[in-house]
């Protein structure tokens, strides 16, 4: 046997990745954006409103949502209804696995290949949903949004009715194994359970193109056609509409950590920061400039979106004024 890889089935693989992702995600809004299915369709009252930031910065109630299970472990009656309030979605690293996505106790959050993304579907329900909880939140809930692109997640209707978040199409769950925060011994189990990345893909797993296998001696088949002007859905965007409220989260640490201050900064035009340059990581839904001295000016940088470290752009403890582009 030998195997051959056709440049043109696999751009036209890629092609058909890219429409799942976009029909799978949906586009932001002013904050909070609500968040409609990425599986079957569900009633509007079922929308979840993102928020950018982690728990903390927001001020989230303690001992509910993410922080009911301070210790990982199983989902306990209990606790069930004040661990669905609210749920975090923050990109990080844990163990060698860097980006993986955790919650709001810091646990790392995993996904199932016996799983289907399109339709999102989860596959792991009795036993399986024991060991592996699903991630699941009321409607109308608050899901904080760190390093994750809002247009990745959304949610599914379980077959017991309630709501599990995706990312990227995919269901996701905890490990109730992991009993300290940065855990990934659910990573690889059983080679169907990985860490989720911000994008929804595994973590620390190939993602190889598809490889054909051909009788010995026998031709290649001809490259398939494509369309010369595939009308591919475009990514939605993440810049909110024009006119909405935004604002800026700063965190004197990076990867968005919560054991350091933060500070959110809001409004029109040029604003100085409170504590300045001392931020190290930032989410902002959108374009946001920043500048090393008072009124906006001295050395600037202008970002989209959320930034891990601030030191990767040469700009770590500087932060002195921002404008909400």
């Amino acid at each position: 046997m030998r195997t051959w890889k056709s440049p043109a089935l696999v751009a036209a693989l890629a092609a058909i990745t890219l429409i799942t992702a976009a029909c799978g995600a949906d586009s932001q809004t002013d904050e909070p954006a609500a968040v409609t299915p990425s599986g079957p369709a569900q009633s509007g009252g079922d929308a979840l409103a993102l928020v950018s930031g982690t728990p903390k910065s927001n001020k989230a109630q303690a001992g509910t949502g993410d922080w009911a299970y301070p210790n990982g472990g199983k989902e306990e009656p209990a606790k069930r209804e004040k661990s669905q309030k609210w749920t975090s979605l923050r990109a990080t690293s844990a163990g060698d696995l860097d980006p993986v996505v955790v919650n709001g106790a810091g646990f790392t959050l995993y996904r199932f290949d016996d799983d289907d993304a399109k339709p999102s579907k989860s596959n792991c329900a009795g036993e399986c949903a024991e060991t592996w909880p699903p991630v699941i939140v009321k409607p109308g809930a608050k899901v904080f949004v760190a390093g994750v692109k809002k247009a990745k997640i959304g949610f599914l209707k379980r077959d017991d009715g309630t709501l599990q978040i995706t990312i990227g199409g995919w269901p996701i769950y905890r490990f109730s194994k992991d009993s300290r925060p940065g855990d990934t011994k659910g990573q690889g189990v059983k080679d169907t359970w990985y860490a989720v990345m911000p994008d929804g893909k595994r973590a620390g797993a190939d993602q190889d193109p598809e490889v054909i296998e051909l009788p010995e001696g026998s031709e290649p088949p001809a490259d398939p056609e494509l369309p010369a002007d595939p009308e591919l859905p475009t990514e939605p965007s993440d810049a909110p509409e024009q006119g909405g409220d935004r604002s800026v989260t700063l965190f004197e640490d990076a990867d968005f950590a919560e054991s350091g201050p933060s500070q959110g900064i809001s409004g029109d035009g040029c604003q100085n920061v409170p504590t300045p340059g001392v931020a190290s990581s930032l989410t902002v839904q959108g374009t946001l400039r920043m500048w090393s001295k008072k009124d906006c000016k001295g050395e600037v940088r202008e970002v989209d979106g959320d930034v891990r470290d601030l030191s990767e752009i040469d700009f770590d403890d500087t932060v002195v004024s921002v404008r909400l582009a």
